[in-house]
């Protein structure tokens, strides 16, 4: 491992064209990678790599709503931005607003956050919840895909050699309840030992949409659709009947070397605690 050699590409081809000729890694941000190349004090960060530094892209900022309601989240946009913005849903803007310490929001990406992969990272629970989509782009064009595809493992993603990330793009929900809730040591500034957002959408006391998603579950996020189906098109007077099944489904999804039995029990009374607001017909919104 070298002592970084740092780029800093002033538009969008010429980043892209260090990243086909180099392989240079981006950086925006850098909260994962400088951590991941530290070497000691006094000492210069190291990678395999030269690295680009992009954080001046303005191709890759911002967020914007599209005409079908979609949100699209660009690549260098911020934690803190993510947080303050009301386009971007809630579960997504929960997840930025305890993303670390204040000076960590305002630096960390959702690039990057997506990018490096990690099963404890923060955005990345809530927006394979919300079927969110990330776009990639090289020299070639772009292409799209599900976030839940992109990420295949623990550090491990569909990223391409001459890749990178432009934005994600969430499409738009309508739920009648939705969760979140983070457990770490503290309230903030904490890596994530357990994160678990849920919705669901009823009508006419048919529950028509439900879904949950789990972070630090696993080598990546967990979103059991076996588990979901067993909720979907029925009605809410039956959920009570079928709770011990689809938490046993979600326990079988969950990795078997991933969580001691605390977490799996901590999993279970918030997914438990959600399938009651439904059942009980609280007010829509927020379920806490």
């Amino acid at each position: 491992m070298a002592v970084m050699m740092n780029y800093i590409p002033e538009t969008l081809d010429e980043a892209l064209l260090l990243r086909k000729a180099e392989g240079a890694i981006p950086l925006a941000g850098g909260t994962d990678l400088m951590v991941q190349g530290k070497r000691g004090i006094g000492l210069a960060p190291a990678a395999d790599k030269p690295v680009m530094i992009i954080s001046s892209l303005k191709e890759l900022k911002g967020i914007a709503m599209h005409d079908d309601g979609s949100v699209e989240i660009g690549a260098l946009t911020t934690a803190g931005e993510i947080a303050q913005s009301l386009m971007v849903p809630w579960h997504v803007r929960m997840a930025a607003s305890g993303m670390g310490a204040v000076a960590l929001r305002n630096t960390a990406t959702i690039g990057g956050n997506i990018g490096n992969a990690s099963p404890k990272g923060d955005l990345p629970q809530p927006l394979i919840l919300l079927d969110a989509e990330v776009v990639l782009i090289s020299f070639g064009g772009e292409r799209r895909m599900l976030l839940d595809d992109f990420i295949k493992g623990s550090k491990k993603t569909d990223l391409h050699d001459d890749e990178i990330i432009k934005s994600v793009i969430i499409p738009p929900h309508d739920f009648t309840y939705s969760y979140y809730r983070k457990i770490g040591m503290r309230k903030a500034n904490a890596i994530s030992k357990l994160s678990l957002s849920a919705a669901a959408v009823v009508k006419d006391g048919l529950v028509v949409d439900f879904r949950a998603s789990s972070g630090a579950a696993g080598p990546k996020v967990i979103r059991s659709r076996e588990a979901e189906s067993m909720i979907i098109r029925r009605p809410v007077d039956e959920i009570p009947d079928i709770v011990p099944d689809f938490l046993t489904a979600w326990d079988h999804a969950i990795s078997p070397h991933a969580m001691p039995k605390y977490r799996r029990n901590s999993t279970s009374r918030m997914l438990t605690r959600f399938l009651e607001a439904i059942v009980n017909e609280e007010a829509p919104g927020i379920v806490e």
